[in-house]
């Protein structure tokens, strides 16, 4: 007896679903410190790797803005979003990484969701399965800068921002670094409108302007650098020289907390540690 067409598919989908994957489990939104957001699906992640807040020297106001921010977010205060800006390797993703980690404590009241550069079109999406937890979240992007043919990505975080039609619900904050102030390209040339290049450079700004704190980092000075090497050496038991830390900033071409952190981690190998 010859099989027919309906049973044949019958039969293939069955040995399909048998060898499938099980489907993900949802992320339990209370389980874990940190998330991860690819654009379909919010992955768990068991630990936020940052140093303490006191380790992060040379950026002292910019630590007290941001550390303050995120604690009224996780105390049930009003909070506002910020932008990080300025120059590479000061720290901005780890200040962020820090004050979530700092203001979650052992209540585990606040959580740091991390959203991929790319998934940004899915954003409405994640604030939908934010919404339905009581839990504080802060949403952070990390090295935002949009270029031609972003305009959508960029209109859709401004809408969060300000607030549109599906507004920002209000156990979320958003943070966001950039190495550029504006996170928009500012140059004419670089601009969709040839027609009228002022509205598309205001419309860069708007974006910008859109986050209540916009906190600036500098390169820092030789004293910032030297005393973030010092706070290192000193919490990870190592010995140090100023001249060979200044030798290692002058063969990398700068002085950042990102160069000095390099510094010790070779300390750290020479004397055959392990830094946690």
């Amino acid at each position: 007896m010859t099989e027919s067409g309906e049973q044949t598919l019958s039969r293939i989908a069955a040995a399909l679903e048998r060898i499938a994957p099980p489907p993900a489990s949802a992320a339990d939104l209370l389980a874990a410190p940190a998330y991860g957001w690819d654009g379909l699906a919010l992955t768990q992640v068991e630990r936020i790797v940052a140093p303490p807040l006191a380790l992060l020297r040379g950026i002292d106001r910019q630590r007290a803005t941001v550390a303050d921010n995120v604690a009224r977010h996780a105390a049930g205060s009003d909070a506002h979003d910020m932008l990080l800006w300025g120059s590479r390797g000061m720290g901005k993703s780890a200040l962020v990484r820090a004050s979530v980690a700092a203001a979650a404590g052992d209540s585990g009241r606040i959580a740091l969701v991390q959203a991929a550069g790319d998934a940004l079109g899915s954003l409405p999406a994640l604030m939908a399965t934010l919404q339905q937890s009581e839990r504080r979240f802060l949403l952070f992007i990390d090295d935002i800068g949009f270029g031609a043919g972003q305009e959508s990505e960029a209109r859709i975080l401004r809408s969060l921002l300000e607030g549109g039609v599906s507004p920002r619900p209000g156990n979320v904050r958003i943070a966001v670094t950039s190495n550029r102030r504006a996170i928009v390209a500012r140059h004419l040339s670089e601009q969709d409108d040839p027609i009228n290049p002022r509205d598309s450079v205001d419309d860069a700004l708007a974006l910008a302007d859109r986050f209540g704190l916009s906190i600036g980092f500098h390169n820092c000075s030789q004293d910032d650098y030297l005393a973030i090497i010092e706070a290192y050496a000193d919490h990870y038991g190592l010995t140090w020289d100023v001249s060979e830390a200044l030798e290692w900033s002058k063969r990398r071409g700068a002085r950042s907390g990102r160069v000095a952190r390099h510094f010790i981690t070779e300390l750290a190998g020479r004397a055959g540690r392990a830094l946690v």
